[in-house]
């Protein structure tokens, strides 16, 4: 039986339209990666608190810039003032980690960095499931959902007390209360309770309570 020979032509034909297609797709795939990459909100270092790791990110309110220049003036004092900076740890805490609007998703979670370091692990994913798990994504700035935008925090320091952690115990602990003013009132918590431990030099979040106005 005679083979079919298939024609040098229709070889090369296609062959010739493989090469277009896949060139086509290989040009779709750079457009839109390129596109997409000069497009993504990037978020930097702009300030840091030498001796303290304290950052102030390039997306940070104005509040919080300001905020975050008062806590840089007492902490570079050669006597820091321990109850300006429970006060000023309390209102940047709760200044980021209330303020949805400057988030890029829901597991960008704010105040972190003022959280005890054996609880951030666990705090992070509590809030990423909870109050943060409705917060759209924004990586590309084009985010139309409306989310909560603080304008000041207010603080009322209640007594120093003793508070137990794990295995340990800190005999003069902060208890702050504080009262949030919103852009926009969206029904998210407007009052509450910090508890602020010492570790080593700093002031940590070791505890957070809701209270009702």
């Amino acid at each position: 039986m005679a083979k079919r020979r298939i024609s040098k032509k229709k070889v090369t034909k296609f062959v010739v339209l493989l090469l277009i297609i896949v060139a086509i797709i290989i040009g779709l795939v750079i457009f839109f990666t390129r596109d997409k990459g000069d497009n993504t909100i990037k978020i930097k270092s702009v300030d840091t608190i030498e001796g303290y790791d304290y950052t102030l990110r390039s997306n940070a309110t104005k509040y919080y810039k300001e905020l975050f220049k008062e806590l840089k003036e007492v902490l570079e004092d050669t006597d820091v003032d321990e109850d300006k900076y429970a006060d000023l740890v309390t209102k940047l805490f709760v200044a980021d980690f209330f303020n949805l609007d400057n988030k890029i998703n829901k597991n960008d979670v704010g105040g972190i960095q003022f959280v005890y370091k054996d609880f951030r692990d666990d705090f992070t994913k509590l809030a990423a499931s909870s109050m943060y798990k409705n917060v759209q994504s924004n990586l590309y700035g084009n985010r139309t959902q409306e989310l909560p935008i603080i304008t000041k925090v207010s603080t009322e320091a209640g007594e120093k007390a003793a508070f137990k952690y794990g295995d340990n115990e800190d005999e003069n602990a902060y208890m702050i209360n504080f009262d949030i003013e919103y852009q926009k009132d969206l029904d998210y918590q407007a009052s509450g309770t910090l508890t602020l431990i010492h570790s080593n030099k700093k002031l940590e979040v070791a505890e957070m309570k809701e209270t009702s106005n």
